[in-house]
């Protein structure tokens, strides 16, 4: 139950939206005259539930996987209807099948929607559906429809997940907030089922065309849908629990199958090059201007059975254990032999269960068979370091770094191997390595915690310590990186320009904290008295 709370409640709250009270400084919702927010104010709502799921502990950061997501997700993006709108595309680590879209370009993926689909396409036609939700506004207007109509019934809602937070994970009280926030749905469920409706069939229609755009294939948003479909078949039940959450807020019928396998025949002819179908729709583009025929979006990586690999890797980290992870591919085994994705996964799988004698034995054959698969080469040199094997390591990261030196996935990973060793020399090369990617990279925890790791073991306790308080921020925790900051800037050998840009971030962050405590949200850890500096940066 623990696990699906939060799930239940986003489902409302990014459905119908959430009104802030009047005067505050945090993003308001808009007024019943119907002002609506402003695109800073969307993406500033949109950060806000990323780093409050991140606090909560729902998020998958994983560079591999971030960096598949991401491109899947930029790709739809820039062919959609609002190229020019910032998406943010992140995976949540549970295992119901569900996706939705926020403010901002904000779009999350949990990991048991990928586990269901058998095709990266498939995927793609969900983000393509969710992104439309975007470009077509359904949030924000169904924001602006909330506040007006439903109020009372968000306040008690929002109040009921604040008090969630607080329970610790007591049963009673996690049955209590399940309970309200089940009231709120009954309640505005009527209200929201037309508009719901009319809604998912836009979707479906602009999803579809910017799935061709990008080059997948367009029947592939029927396909998942299809997918779905049979596994409510084969789970028939009386129980809500048994229908997956995508259906209960994406309500699928067999006409709605239909409809898009009759939208995507309508493309197919355009399948094996989707340019001229940009050409011809995007607005951006000038008339008449013809663009060299599009690659298919498989074509466009080396390794095409990425998805595969990505799949497997969320498996083993949205297991409850690694021990767990191993067991179901020693089930899998049992039917039948594991494939190279699989044995990938089992691998990961082992080596997070800190088994790294285990992991190399079922990593060794695949870089045999798949030299230049990015996901084989990365987990190799993660698993060859953890086993004393530094220098074969280094020059595995090495290589991957002069091929690739602006890939986060690599980037990260390598930084995190050195930051291992707890050397100062490991901390200067990670430093270098991070360096090229800090500003395209501040708003990922990740990189924070990583790029503060390797300042703080190289020397550079300032930059270390910026660094950490950004990382607390973009986890939901905006009270302890105002406490770093302030306790940092005390310090008597900062610079003019640190001294400015630590005095920059507290002005940005205070006013949020002081928001938030005026609604009774503290961190515990700091009002304790508990506060470290420093998080763990893994």
């Amino acid at each position: 139950m623990k696990r699906r709370l939060p799930t239940l409640a986003l489902t409302l709250l990014l459905t119908v939206g959430v009104a802030a009270a009047q005067d505050s400084r945090l993003p308001d919702m808009g007024s019943s005259a119907g002002t609506l927010l402003s695109p800073v104010q969307q993406d500033q709502y949109g950060a806000m539930v990323l780093a409050q799921l991140r606090h909560a502990g729902y998020v998958l950061d994983d560079p591999l996987l971030d960096d598949w997501l991401d491109d899947v997700g930029q790709r739809l993006g820039a062919a959609s209807a609002k190229p020019q709108q910032h998406y943010t595309f992140f995976l949540l680590r549970v295992r119901e099948i569900n996706a939705f879209a926020t403010l901002g370009g904000y779009v999350a993926v949990n990991a048991g929607l990928v586990l269901a689909a058998d095709t990266e396409d498939e995927v793609a036609g969900v983000l393509a559906h969710e992104i439309s939700h975007v470009t077509q506004e359904h949030v924000l207007r169904g924001a602006e429809k909330a506040q007006r109509e439903s109020l009372p019934i968000l306040l008690a809602t929002l109040g009921a997940i604040i008090a969630a937070q607080q329970s610790g994970g007591s049963t009673d009280r996690g049955d209590a907030t399940t309970a309200a926030i089940m009231t709120g749905m009954g309640l505005l469920q009527q209200r929201q089922i037309t508009y719901t409706r009319e809604n998912e069939a836009e979707a479906d229609r602009i999803g579809i065309r910017t799935l061709a755009r990008a080059g997948y294939r367009p029947e592939a948003m029927a396909d998942f849908f299809q997918t779905l479909q049979s596994w409510v078949q084969m789970n028939q039940g009386d129980l809500r629990g048994q229908v997956p959450d995508y259906l209960q807020t994406h309500p699928l019928t067999l006409a709605r199958i239909s409809e898009a396998r009759e939208r995507a025949a309508k493309l197919e002819p355009q399948s094996t090059g989707f340019t001229s179908l940009t050409a011809a729709r995007n607005p951006l583009l000038p008339p008449g201007l013809q663009l060299a025929p599009a690659q298919p979006a498989s074509a466009v990586h080396p390794d095409g059975a990425r998805f595969d690999y990505a799949r497997e890797r969320m498996r083993v980290f949205s297991a409850s254990t690694p021990a767990q992870a191993i067991r179901e591919y020693q089930q899998m085994q049992a039917t039948k032999p594991l494939d190279d994705a699989r044995r990938y996964g089992l691998a990961v799988a082992h080596q997070q269960a800190g088994q790294n004698a285990q992991a190399l034995k079922e990593l060794q054959p695949l870089l045999q068979t798949h030299p230049d698969n990015l996901w084989v080469q990365v987990t190799t040199a993660e698993v060859e370091s953890a086993s004393g094997h530094t220098a074969e390591a280094d020059r595995r990261f090495e290589a991957l770094l002069a091929r690739m030196p602006t890939r986060a996935a690599v980037a990260l990973s390598y930084a995190r191997v050195l930051a291992d060793r707890n050397t100062p020399a490991a901390g200067t090369r990670a430093v270098a390595v991070l360096r090229p990617l800090l500003s395209s990279n501040a708003d990922n925890p990740m990189f924070q915690q990583a790029y503060a790791r390797a300042n703080e073991i190289a020397g550079d306790p300032v930059r270390a310590g910026e660094a950490w308080a950004e990382a607390a921020y973009l986890g939901g925790r905006p009270e302890q990186a105002l406490v770093q900051l302030n306790n940092l800037k005390k310090r008597t050998d900062l610079d003019y320009y640190a001294r400015s840009r630590i005095d920059a971030r507290i002005a940005a962050i205070t006013p949020i904290v002081l928001e938030l405590r005026r609604q009774g949200i503290r961190d515990e850890e700091v009002t304790g008295g508990r506060l470290s500096f420093g998080v763990q940066a893994r």
